[in-house]
């Protein structure tokens, strides 16, 4: 039995993909790909494949994780150009490496997000960043299948910044881009619901909708507020193991 450990992303159109919808390419791109799966026992046997904390519906990632077990050993990289080449383009495989180590969604701690505010001036944008990071709490409300849900959003928040557009996106029109760091804590502090905080705390109100992308998710270092790669540990056990056979 192995397991691989793949990063895939969401980008274009296909951030409108829902995680079903996704995973059901995803299980044709195994078949395509002629991936020699492992099955779960019972009358009606699925691939073994695990997914951790799925971004929403309509938000691009460049940092989605999933992991497959395999009844045959395969090369992750070659694995990786197959799957790769079986799914739709926006949902690419950008990473494999084989599992050496357990809990890779334990080390899903939180998410750095991109959210570009078209219509908001950088200078309004950053009032409102001051004003929600200078408040102890800031209660918002989300709609749930349970009703409406009232929760802080920002003890969840470990950074956030806000600037104007890199210099491939500049034009005449106002446009603001926040970056953010969030924990994943329960309940989950989403994008839209800081964007909710913003505009209780500042009247920060983006005339069309935003555009939100998942930079990067893993490890938290509550110092530096750095989100670190979740795949390092097994790159480092597959080396150790290499040298050790080697010497």
């Amino acid at each position: 039995m192995q397991r691989i450990r793949l990063r895939y992303t969401k980008r274009g159109r296909l951030r409108f993909t829902s995680h079903r919808d996704f995973q059901r390419a995803f299980e044709r791109a195994l078949r395509r790909a002629e991936v020699p799966m492992a099955y779960s026992a019972g009358f009606t046997p699925h691939p073994k494949v695990s997914y951790a904390n799925a971004a929403p519906t309509g938000t691009g990632s460049e940092a989605e994780y999933l992991e497959i077990q395999l009844a045959e050993r395969r090369d992750p990289a070659r694995l990786r150009e197959l799957l790769d080449e079986s799914l739709p383009a926006g949902l690419d495989i950008i990473d494999a490496v084989e599992a050496h180590t357990s809990g890779l969604a334990d080390r899903l701690q939180a998410s750095v997000w991109e959210i570009r505010l078209d219509g908001v001036a950088p200078s309004a944008a950053q009032r409102a960043v001051e004003a929600f990071l200078a408040a102890e709490e800031v209660q918002v409300e989300r709609r749930t299948k349970n009703g409406i849900r009232t929760f802080d959003a920002r003890g969840a928040v470990a950074r956030l910044e806000a600037a104007g557009p890199r210099g491939d996106r500049t034009g005449g029109d106002a446009c603001a881009i926040l970056r953010l760091v969030v924990r994943h804590l329960t309940p989950a502090v989403r994008p839209d619901d800081v964007l909710s905080g913003l505009r209780a705390t500042a009247d920060l109100a983006p005339p069309v909708p935003a555009a939100v992308t998942r930079l990067a998710q893993g490890l938290l270092d509550e110092e530096t507020g750095a989100v670190t790669d979740p795949l390092a540990p097994d790159r480092d056990a597959a080396t150790a193991a290499t040298s050790t056979a080697a010497g």
